[in-house]
């Protein structure tokens, strides 16, 4: 039998999200040292198009930001209104439904990050 406290305990909630392992708050209100901040980076954001594992349908894929998850979550959002269409921001990649590639670059652009377009 498992004891209570090495079960674990909630992983996923779907009111907030993904939950702190350490501390039990949902991830975008953690304030303890179990979730990782930063990524490293080369300093130059990549805007690709990607089709893999999405039944032929195509999003737009931002990597390479060295943002906090907050900053992060904000500018998927900015970004996913500018294009009007829908995505998710998982993993320090930002995703947009549909091919805005174009869009997506002069964007980032305007707000100052050296961006390139990735892939094909």
């Amino acid at each position: 039998m498992k004891s209570r406290s090495t079960s674990g305990g909630l992983v996923y909630s779907t009111d907030s999200g993904r939950m702190c392992p350490v501390c039990r708050m949902p991830q975008t209100q953690c304030r303890c040292s179990a979730t990782p901040v930063s990524t490293v980076t080369d300093g130059v954001v990549r805007v690709s198009r990607e089709t893999k594992g999405r039944a032929g349908k195509g999003v737009t894929l931002v990597r390479g930001l060295a943002l906090d998850p907050l900053a992060l979550a904000a500018l998927g959002k900015q970004l996913k209104t500018a294009c009007g269409s829908g995505g998710t921001v998982k993993d320090g990649v930002i995703e947009v439904q549909g091919d805005h590639c174009a869009r997506v670059l002069e964007m980032l652009k305007a707000q100052g990050f050296v961006v390139k377009r990735a892939g094909g």
